[in-house]
């Protein structure tokens, strides 16, 4: 038994990827599908290290985890014949929800809640997503929990009435959105509640009397007066 064991036990410390698996990096992608090496056959097997799963027939297929640098749960979810299908959660390194939601065959699909914390700005955005697109009504709050910004969209582009405010509860914007561009009468205010601005817009340009103010309540000369088409021509 020692006799025939020890070989075999050779061929392991010497290649550990025969009873560990691949890792990633050990398989190159060729036209979506992932190869070990050298090889002109897809691959099929686990896949350990930094990504763990499976691999068949060149595809990631089944559950599927992956881990920051710092060990930190990356991603959870699970990929059919290539594709995200199902149940997803995205971590930050820090351990933090970053996404949650699910996918069908490789897009966005249902319930979504989105943590787009940067440095600079925390806001978590909840809403819906059709054939990976948003799609209905989409709300953004502040890291204070007060509401950031409310609208609706269609097919992937904001449409319909919009609002937004201040992390202190003041009204920041109001307008309406068609097909994903600014459209009708537009009003913004500064955080002291002072009008910033109000006018039209076009197809997503200013068009018509504009006024500007600053924060001070003294109307900005730079800003206020007649557009067309985004250019002041007054």
């Amino acid at each position: 038994m020692t006799r025939i064991l020890s070989p075999i036990l050779l061929l392991v410390f010497l290649f550990p990827s025969l009873a560990l698996g691949e890792t990633m990096d050990d398989l190159v992608e060729r036209d979506g599908l992932h190869y070990k090496k050298f090889s002109l056959v897809p691959f099929t097997g686990k896949i350990t290290g930094d990504e763990q799963g499976s691999v068949k027939n060149g595809k990631k297929h089944g559950p599927w985890v992956s881990y920051h640098d710092n060990g930190q749960l990356f991603m959870k979810g699970t990929y059919k014949d290539g594709k995200e299908d199902g149940p997803w959660v995205i971590y930050w390194d820090n351990g933090q929800l970053r996404e949650k939601g699910t996918y069908k065959d490789g897009k966005k699909d249902g319930p979504w809640v989105d943590d787009s914390s940067l440095p600079w700005v925390k806001q978590t955005s909840k809403g819906t997503y059709k054939n990976g697109k948003k799609n209905g009504p989409w709300v953004t709050y502040h890291d204070n929990g007060r509401l950031s910004d409310k609208g609706t969209y269609k097919n992937g582009k904001e449409d319909g009435p919009y609002v937004s405010y201040h992390d202190n509860g003041q009204l920041f914007l109001k307008g309406t959105y068609k097909d994903g561009k600014r459209v009708g009468p537009w009003v913004s205010y500064h955080k002291n509640g002072q009008l910033e601005f109000k006018g039209t817009y076009k197809n997503g340009k200013w068009d018509g009397p504009w006024v500007d103010y600053k924060e001070d309540g003294t109307v900005n000369e730079m800003f206020t007066g007649t557009y067309k088409d985004g250019e002041k021509v007054k």
